[in-house]
């Protein structure tokens, strides 16, 4: 430390004019200055004292065209960079070169609508499925209602967690939500909207899957599920049920392979089902083999314009039905699949059947039926015999 210390002192030089003179020592060296006033020697005093002082600790007076707050920025960014090995100069020119500001404040709303946009257009050249871009889209519909007035800029990864976290989801949906989302803010990275993809600092939930996990219909619910709806509106929502259960044709009234599935796919005089790759979850085609007691269900209650396979109103009819007998999303098809391998003893067959990976049907569906609850299964037969005409209304009386 600098023990510097000046001195103002009364002189007489050698005319008789009198001055003043300011004398000490400032890093070793001396200093002697002479003034008129006794004030001008008292301000140097305080000058060179004050100089002592920036000295010891560190700080150093420099004529510069920056501002206070400009110097205040810089002597950060010096601090900030005392344990760095290089300098100022080199971290600013590796940002100016690499950094880039997004192009454009992009409220998500828009962003969103963009995304959509450019994935119908997928859809149109056949890159991605009708049930993708539907699930897609309701998804991405969700998250925009969850940040209404958010640019894609002001997207965190704290923001995205408590997103993805909303309604205490299973790994599963979280993961899903991740997904979607994902694949999203990648577009919005190539568009320039956002300068860091946060997805990046998101994490994604490793889930252990269990084997023979999903749930089945026993034979004996099987049965009155399917007397239950035959019983119901002169057996007009048969032909769904039944390709549910007893073919594994994807249940699902908003995506499902159910909803594309025509009448003339379902061929009783070949006895196959042809699931076209429009049709299709996988996008791959299959044939499923149409059961003897499938057929006779078909033939009792044939799909006709009158009678389709997806009939007006079937959601609420469904949801009547699925609270009644317990039906969850997927449990007819499940039940199909775990019926299936139960009775034929063949994975290959049943995933290509069902239009799913051996490794699926094996981890999933193996040994959750046994054969002769698989042959009543497959025995379930409709009351109504097949081709039988259905009562005619009788005319009203005159």
């Amino acid at each position: 430390m600098n023990q510097s210390s000046f001195a103002v002192t009364r002189f007489e030089n050698r005319n008789g004019v009198i001055s003043w003179r300011v004398d000490g020592r400032l890093h070793g060296v001396r200093i002697r200055k002479n003034f008129k006033t006794r004030e001008e020697a008292i301000a140097e005093k305080a000058t060179q004292e004050l100089k002592a002082l920036q000295a010891d600790a560190g700080i150093q007076s420099a004529t510069t065209f920056l501002s206070e707050e400009q110097l205040r920025e810089a002597e950060t960014a010096f601090n900030r960079l005392k344990e760095k090995p290089r300098s100022l100069s080199f971290y600013l020119d590796y940002a100016l070169t690499n950094y880039r500001e997004p192009e454009t404040q992009r409220l998500l709303a828009d962003a969103v609508a963009d995304y959509t946009a450019a994935k119908q257009h997928e859809r149109e050249q056949d890159q991605i499925s009708e049930s993708h871009l539907v699930f897609m889209k309701r998804d991405l519909n969700r998250f925009v209602r969850s940040f209404p007035k958010a640019t894609v800029a002001e997207l965190t990864a704290e923001r995205l967690i408590n997103y993805f976290n909303l309604g205490k989801p299973s790994l599963k949906t979280y993961n899903n939500r991740r997904g979607i989302v994902s694949t999203f803010l990648k577009f919005a990275f190539q568009r320039g909207w956002i300068s860091e993809n946060p997805i990046a600092k998101v994490p994604h939930h490793r889930i252990r899957r269990k084997r023979g996990a999903v749930a089945t219909l026993s034979t004996a619910k099987a049965a009155e599920l399917m007397a239950a709806v035959e019983a119901l509106d002169g057996g007009r929502f048969v032909p769904f049920f039944a390709l549910c259960l007893f073919a594994g044709i994807r249940p699902c009234l908003r995506t499902g392979e159910i909803l594309r599935l025509k009448p003339e796919d379902v061929n009783l005089e070949t006895g196959f089902i042809f699931v076209s790759a429009d049709v299709s979850k996988v996008r791959e085609p299959r044939k499923v083999t149409i059961q003897p007691n499938l057929i006779a269900w078909l033939k009792a209650y044939p799909p006709t314009d009158e009678r389709p396979i997806v009939p007006k109103n079937l959601q609420h009819v469904r949801a009547r039905i699925a609270k009644a007998h317990g039906l969850s999303h997927d449990i007819m098809r499940h039940t199909f699949i775990s019926m299936f391998v139960a009775k034929f003893r063949s994975i290959g067959e049943a995933a290509i059947q069902a239009g799913n990976s051996e490794a699926i049907i094996r981890k999933h569906y193996l040994d959750m039926k046994s054969q002769t609850e698989a042959e009543e299964f497959f025995g379930i037969m409709p009351k109504k015999p097949a081709g039988e005409e259905e009562p005619k209304p009788m005319p009203a009386a005159a």
